[in-house]
């Protein structure tokens, strides 16, 4: 009789397995097996806030297979993700097996690890314990309020603003940041200001210095504002200086820069972003990969790191003794420091007993294992692996010298410069910069001063500039400032992008986040009616109560009660007194130049626009940007006539962009799709071999792939197709699909004949909230 081990994915098992051994079998059960109710009423307010979970579908036949070898197990191990949603997981498993009757005699124990690693496991298999209903009591309660939040806002996004809305109670907080930002932007006032420096050499090396007291008095930002006030201080300047520059002060220093704490999770996210430009979801996909196990230099698989969901920078000692040692002997002991550095976190939530993201093994160098990885793969373990070993090297050591140089007995100039003594950490890795970090004139060395050196006085120059608005926030900057403000935890961060991506609220322009005219409304809604809800503060107390569930210092039910209450008071008033016009219209401090009544902003089929309030009597509109709307309904296509009635055809643009129609509509209701030639695969429909594939976005915000022929050809796909036959069924074309289970693959639409293979090194990255696909023809 063996004991049965359960996990969540089958790569997990597999590694698992290996370890155990014949003793033991090890299934997964392929993640969440139980869900709420996917309607209304998974969630009972007035019965204790019971929650109604059903169980899985697609979870069906795995759980099938766990209850067969249930019977001839001796005991159970719940080996699910060591966070609260895995100790959730397992939970649900066991509840599913008592409700079947599939549990008997068979003692069921939790076990918890943070690395796939021989050792790990078989501690973690030495100290078992009872599920924590503490944690699963935390992980019910996030559940229920996510469930409370989304299934009261949404449907009122969907009366007073537009179907196919949503709003989410950490996505809605999110939006705001963005749309906030965008704000200040609209806001910002340039101004412009100069900066003016003396150009100087020394030993034939050229410097330069920055104005920093001119006429005696401090120089400020806004000091030089206008041309001819610098002007007028240049020409001042030389003539005082009279040629040279007197060193008057020699400022020398010693500066340490320490490095910087291994990863956690929003930290590896941030970085990832910056140096390799991977999306949030993308380094949690590829960081489950190597955490699961990869099979390396011929041998099992092995989890390469630890697990990646943590907001602890707390290293084992074990891991520490061993990087300690790795150091000493790859970079010498005059890179080690005398004591280990311990880092600690700066969240009070933080969970102390999980470890930070690490290598398992600092021998497994990244050059050594590469071949056996994935490109994604590759490069992300390096990272993880050069910051979890810079961390423990001695710090970078830097000369800082500042000098004060007189021009003339009213003017000062100051020139700072920096020399790299000792690399230290940095020899190994070094933190990327956000774009929008400035230039560091302190960081290019100066040539060797003295105070009376007497310099000569090249040039004086000025430097125009332009205060600048706060950047848009990139994937990096908004986990940055999500995690700042307590929004939501580590582990979310990846699907609140996700879904503000996926409800067309946002779009990523260069990078960056811009609110749609979409988002600005519902941001601009929740927050005149739901300002509670949607402020920073009180999502971050209810993180902080959630955690306190966790800790067992706060019951469940009751941090519900509190909510609930005032939550569904403001819904059902704001149901009742706010109307569609009032949900979806801005008033402007402006009259309209053509009747002199108030000018609104308004949400149309095409966005948002301004127009008067007078409408229908005053039809005056404009643009957001201040000018005149076209009229687009009425622009006729020059020689082209509607095939199917032969009225003229009309260019037009309605609420999914522009589109030529016919004048005749109502009676006669052609239309063709503008395609946007960037959104075409140029790849021909193998269906009616007329079109091409277009990837074009349905009404939820997913993304699909469909015959730029349509309504005439319905042919569609669920995955980005790709110009190559099916070597198996001789189809012309296979797509690019990525699960959780399979990881990438190129596969084939037909489904009677089932081809896929898995891709081999780095590959486009595909919709990852794409449903399976199914093709469909006429």
């Amino acid at each position: 009789m063996t004991d049965l081990v359960i996990v969540e994915s089958p790569t997990k098992a597999r590694t698992i397995q290996k370890v155990l051994g014949s003793d033991y079998r090890v299934l997964a059960c392929f993640g969440h097996v139980r869900d709420l109710l996917p309607k209304e009423g998974a969630v009972d307010p007035e019965h204790g806030f019971a929650l109604h979970y059903v169980a899985k579908e697609e979870s069906e036949r795995h759980m099938q297979a766990i209850a067969k070898a249930m019977r001839g197990a001796k005991t159970l191990f719940l080996a699910t993700d060591p966070d609260r949603e895995g100790e959730a997981i397992a939970w649900h498993l066991l509840e599913l097996l008592k409700e079947h009757g599939d549990l008997s005699d068979q003692e069921a124990q939790r076990i918890v690890f943070h690395e796939i690693t021989e050792r790990a496991i078989r501690e973690a298999m030495m100290h078992p314990r009872a599920i924590s209903e503490n944690l699963v009591n935390a992980q019910q309660a996030r559940r229920a309020l996510d469930y409370l939040v989304g299934f009261n806002l949404s449907p009122l996004l969907w009366r007073k603003v537009r179907r196919g809305l949503s709003a989410g109670r950490v996505q809605s907080p999110a939006l705001r940041l963005i749309t906030e930002r965008e704000a200040e932007i609209a806001a910002f006032v340039a101004r412009p200001y100069w900066t003016i420096w003396a150009h100087s050499r020394k030993d034939g090396q050229d410097f330069r210095a920055r104005l920093v007291r001119y006429r005696d008095a401090k120089v400020e930002q806004f000091t030089f504002a206008e041309q001819q006030q610098v002007d007028v201080a240049c020409e001042a300047i030389a003539d005082d200086a009279q040629g040279s520059l007197v060193v008057s002060q020699v400022t020398e220093k010693s500066r340490r820069r320490q490095p910087p704490p291994p990863f956690i999770t929003s930290t590896l996210q941030q970085e990832a972003a910056r140096q390799l430009g991977f999306t949030t979801r993308r380094t949690m996909q590829v960081a489950q990969q190597l955490y699961e196990g990869i099979a390396v230099g011929g041998g099992e698989p092995v989890g390469l790191i630890t697990y990646m969901r943590t907001d602890s920078v707390r290293l084992a000692s074990e891991a520490v003794s061993d990087i300690r040692q790795y150091i000493r002997k790859r970079f010498g002991a005059g890179n080690l420091p005398e004591k280990a550095r311990v880092f600690r976190s700066k969240s009070k939530n933080a969970q102390e007993a999980h470890e930070a993201i690490r290598p398992s093994a600092v021998e497994r160098e990244p050059q050594a294992i590469a071949a056996h990885l994935s490109g994604d793969q590759a490069r992300l373990y390096e990272l993880i692996w050069k910051r979890a070993v810079a961390c423990q090297m001695r710090e970078a050591l830097y000369d800082t010298v500042s000098a004060e140089l007189d021009a003339g007995p009213a003017h000062g100039f100051r020139a700072t410069g920096s020399v790299l003594r000792e690399p230290g950490y940095l020899a190994l890795y070094q933190e990327a910069r956000d774009e929008d970090a400035a230039d560091d004139e302190s960081m290019k060395a100066l040539p060797p001063l003295a105070v009376g050196d007497r310099l000569p006085l090249l040039a004086v120059q000025d430097e125009r500039h332009t205060t600048e608005p706060p950047p848009r926030y990139t994937e990096a900057s908004l986990v940055k400032a999500l995690e700042e403000r307590g929004i939501g935890r580590p582990s979310t961060y990846a699907s609140i992008i996700s879904t503000l991506k996926d409800r067309d609220y946002v779009t990523l322009n260069d990078k960056r986040f811009v609110p749609t005219d979409t988002g600005v409304v519902v941001a601009g809604f929740l927050g005149r009616h739901f300002e509670r809800y949607v402020d920073y503060a009180f999502t971050a107390r209810m993180e902080d109560q959630l955690d306190a569930i966790a800790r067992g210092e706060a019951l469940w039910v009751q941090v519900l009660e509190r909510f609930w209450k005032n939550f569904k008071q403001q819904v059902d008033d704001i149901n009742e007194h706010v109307s569609r016009k009032d949900a979806t219209t801005e008033a402007l401090e402006e009259s309209c130049p053509q009747c002199g009544k108030p000018l609104l902003v308004r949400l149309g089929k095409r966005g948002r626009f301004i127009g008067c309030s007078g409408y229908p009597e005053c039809g005056y509109t404009r643009n957001m940007d201040g000018s005149e709307q076209a009229e687009q309904d009425n622009k006729p296509i020059e020689g082209r006539v509607c095939p199917q009635c032969k009225a003229p055809l009309l260019q037009r643009t309605g609420r999914y962009g522009p589109f030529i129609g016919c004048s005749a509509y109502p009676k006669c209701r052609y239309v063709e799709k503008v395609v946007d030639k960037k959104e075409d695969s140029g790849i021909p429909c193998p269906s009616c071999h007329k079109g091409t594939l277009v990837r074009k976005r349905g009404r939820q915000g997913r993304s699909f792939f469909s015959c730029s022929a349509y309504p005439n050809c319905k042919y569609a796909l669920s995955y980005p197709p790709v110009a190559e036959p099916c070597p198996q069924c001789g189809g012309p074309i296979l797509m690019l699909r990525t699960t959780k289970r399979h990881g990438t693959e190129m596969v084939c639409p037909n489904k009677e004949c089932g081809y896929a293979r898995a891709v081999q090194g780095p590959a486009p990255e595909a919709d990852p909230n794409q449903q399976p696909s199914v093709a469909s023809s006429p």
